[in-house]
């Protein structure tokens, strides 16, 4: 069972340069080969002293060892398809291409020319072999504008310039050739004896690594089985989720951040977790006499939380049913308003207050609250502006009157408004607890 479940995944290379800063070069290789679920290898051609800022010097790899890394890569694993870097020397891109054609690997050329951060990586006397013992092996290349114009010689200004370049670059052999547009308002423009245009958007964030993060995601979906087309649709996909998630580590030029979507969807299914245990919780534990009559929810934000689409809730709401507390329906992103807004709203104050649940109001829960310790804010209906939501202006308002997030914010109701106690934390189990802890407190004072 476990022989053929690793048969399943497929295996890549990279022959590519190190970048000492860990933002380009094998390093963004690697992680996006792992973030994409297939297995990276690596031929290292040139060490780089590098950082966000630029290039400070490199060293080439001798070509003798380079080879021995291939022939050790290649002797023992299969490889579904490989990419190249950063190859500085002729020397090198002609042992390389003598290797990969040897090997018959389908083969990304990414004609890497200089660092984002800023530093040349190509020499100008390795630019002719590269056009004319490299690109022919090529199933596509990528090259920015930059890239393109030095390749084809062609100046590129717009959409149909970047068109031009990469039929030229075709026509140097190349099966296909994508001029990726982010100095072209987004679009790439991909050419294998037909023009495919893949929109996109100009994004702000990390770019320093985005154009191997792009080659490497293209490496990978190959391998993977789809086709170039859709390769490239998915590689842009992912590089934009990258970039969108760059972190500043230095005083350059950011990394994109190539495990962004993956960590963002291991986020949120902690969180739908954490939900669900706490409605558990709820449900076992919690009196019905807290359900309000409008029913209540609990609600629980990803760490970066920014809109509604963010916040894990109970789809239906919990009601009191048979003299329990019951949900009704399943936990879900985007499935409450109104607790998601309490949320939401309590995150611009805290960031880590990321859940909140709505409780029936009563004198005695909140004597309860106060009881327990928890901090207690409240705000009046009466005192609400018109045109405003009632959920960011009350929780606002409670924030602000408190000077922190309180544990609790309520609410004696208005006219058509019932009356509501707001139970706030770090996540929803938490706030579970606190409803139980609430209730226990009440049946005690009874």
């Amino acid at each position: 069972m476990y022989a053929s479940h690793f048969c399943m995944m497929k295996t890549v290379l990279t022959i590519a340069g190190v970048d000492s800063g860990g933002g380009a070069g094998v390093a963004a290789d690697l992680k996006t080969f792992a973030a994409l679920g297939v297995h990276g290898t690596c031929v290292i051609t040139s060490v780089t002293a590098q950082n966000t800022r630029g290039v400070m010097n490199s060293y080439d790899i001798p070509v003798s060892f380079i080879k021995e890394q291939f022939d050790a890569v290649a002797g023992d694993i299969r490889i579904d398809c490989a990419k190249t870097g950063m190859l500085s020397s002729p020397g090198i891109v002609r042992t390389v291409a003598k290797l990969v054609k040897k090997e018959k690997i389908p083969l990304v050329v990414d004609p890497v020319m200089a660092a984002e951060a800023g530093g040349e990586l190509l020499k100008d006397e390795a630019v002719s072999v590269l056009i004319e013992e490299l690109l022919p092996l090529a199933v596509a290349v990528k090259p920015n504008v930059s890239e393109a114009e030095r390749l084809s010689g062609l100046k590129i200004r717009n959409i149909k310039d970047a068109g031009k370049a990469a039929k030229k670059i075709h026509d140097l052999g190349a099966k296909a050739v994508i001029v990726t547009g982010g100095h072209l308002e987004g679009t790439d423009v991909l050419f294998d004896g037909e023009y495919t245009y893949i929109e996109g958007k100009l994004l702000k964030g990390g770019t320093h690594g985005s154009g191997c993060t792009y080659s490497a995601a293209l490496t990978a979906e190959i391998a993977k089985g789809a086709s170039l087309a859709e390769a490239a649709r998915r590689a842009k996909k992912f590089v934009e989720y990258a970039i969108l998630a760059g972190v500043k580590i230095g005083g350059g030029a950011a990394p994109v951040n190539q495990l962004a979507h993956t960590l963002g969807e291991a986020e949120r299914y902690r969180v739908i977790k954490n939900v669900e245990e706490a409605v558990e919780l709820i449900e076992n534990n919690m009196p019905a006499g807290l359900v309000p009559e409008v029913g209540c929810n609990i609600a629980m934000a990803i760490s970066n939380a920014s809109s509604l689409p963010d916040v894990a809730a109970v789809s239906g709401r919990i009601v009191k049913l048979k003299g329990v507390a019951h949900a009704v329906g399943c936990v879900a992103f985007g499935a409450s308003s109104h607790v998601a807004r309490i949320v939401l709203t309590a995150m611009h104050a805290d960031s880590s207050m990321r859940a909140a649940m709505n409780i029936r109001y009563s004198e005695e829960a909140v004597s309860a609250c106060s009881g327990l310790g928890l901090h207690v804010a409240s705000f009046s209906r009466e005192d609400e502006p018109e045109g405003v939501s009632t959920m960011e202006w009350g929780v606002s308002e409670a924030i602000r009157s408190a000077g922190r997030v309180p544990d609790v914010i309520y609410d004696t109701g208005g006219v058509g408004k019932e009356a509501m106690i707001r139970l706030l934390g770090r996540d929803a189990v938490q706030v579970a607890q606190m409803a139980v802890e609430i209730g226990a407190m009440m049946g005690r004072n009874r």
